[in-house]
């Protein structure tokens, strides 16, 4: 790879057909029947989420970006200067361009993204914006371990951004997995800046995750059009309909797709009877209180350190440094 600053050259570890295939059939296979939410993210699905963060009803994203531009100065003296950024999931880096214009001399930015037309088109752009930042964009699903490659400069410390609330998509164990995961990643000065979505009326939920224009629900059912196109599968997406519900006893929304009638499904050499009704779980995404979050993040090996919120307290920005 080349390491000079500002040329394109994205390290591809863009997970294959066959982890698609295999996870798919094991999660049909099990009951409640699932598939892996990671696998919304094709450029078609991409091109979706975009568009669901334009929409009235969901709230996460222009709020992000609202926290961001008011306090992204304040992050980035938490920050310091030099720092290696490494951004997991950051799709097409809005919120991580406003993050970058107040870091003082980054050293290095490593977007990660299981997305690859849309990491390259915000490298792209992000070369053009920051021209002087080395840039080393990795292909990969970060859920998975992985190896970081090395900047030119070396960094004052090791930062993870993660923003878009995505930690909510792990249930609490595994996301403390995950988060221990990161202290490794960020060694013993480094921190991570993470958007945690928090918990709210049931109304507002489930407003954002069934949105009138059905955007959301055409970003659901690509995923059956995805392993229609890339497993062989014949599932039958007007036989489907989209459903979100809040389970406020988990503190969690829960992403449906339901089948409308009797059916059978194929993929590869492996059949899959749906009664009428019958779910697939394509997605949880956990809403945390502030407090409960800290704990969990202090469980995984975090020090609270800021957080960061808007005057309805919809969402928050945390940073989190490494407990020495």
């Amino acid at each position: 790879m080349n390491r000079e600053p500002g040329r394109l050259a994205v390290l591809d570890l863009e997970p294959a057909k066959s982890d698609f295939l295999s996870e798919a059939i094991a999660g049909l296979s099990r009951m409640p029947r699932t598939l892996p939410c990671k696998y919304f993210y094709d450029e078609r699905g991409a091109a979706l989420f975009q568009n669901i963060c334009e929409l009235p009803e969901y709230y996460i994203t222009r709020t992000e970006t609202a926290i961001l531009r008011l306090y992204a100065h304040e992050m980035a003296q938490c920050i310091g200067a030099r720092c290696e950024l490494i951004g997991l999931g950051t799709g097409a880096g809005t919120k991580t361009r406003i993050l970058l214009e107040e870091l003082e001399a980054p050293a290095v930015y490593i977007p990660i993204d299981i997305s690859k037309e849309q990491l390259r088109q915000s490298t792209a752009l992000f070369h053009q914006l920051f021209p002087q930042l080395e840039i080393l964009p990795v292909c990969t699903d970060y859920l998975q371990p992985f190896d970081l490659p090395s900047p030119v400069r070396t960094p004052a410390r090791k930062i993870v951004y993660f923003p878009g609330s995505t930690i909510g998509n792990f249930d609490p164990q595994e996301a403390t997995g995950f988060l221990r995961r990161i202290v490794d990643l960020c060694e013993k000065n480094g921190g991570l800046l993470i958007g945690v979505d928090l918990q709210k009326d049931r109304d507002v939920l489930e407003r954002a995750y069934n949105d009138s224009q059905g955007v959301t629900a055409q970003f659901n059912l690509n995923l059956l059009r995805r392993a229609n196109h890339e497993l062989q599968a014949d599932f039958d997406l007007e036989r489907w309909r989209h459903r979100s519900i809040y389970n406020s006893a988990a503190g969690r929304i829960e992403m449906y797709l339901i089948s409308e009638i009797d059916q059978t499904v194929h993929i590869a050499n492996h059949e899959f009877r749906f009664r009428s009704d019958e779910k697939i779980t394509t997605e949880f995404s956990y809403k945390y209180t502030p407090e409960g979050f800290t704990v969990l993040a202090s469980a995984a090996g975090f020090e609270f350190a800021r957080m960061w919120t808007d005057e309805a307290r919809l969402f928050g920005v945390f940073y989190l440094t490494v407990k020495l």
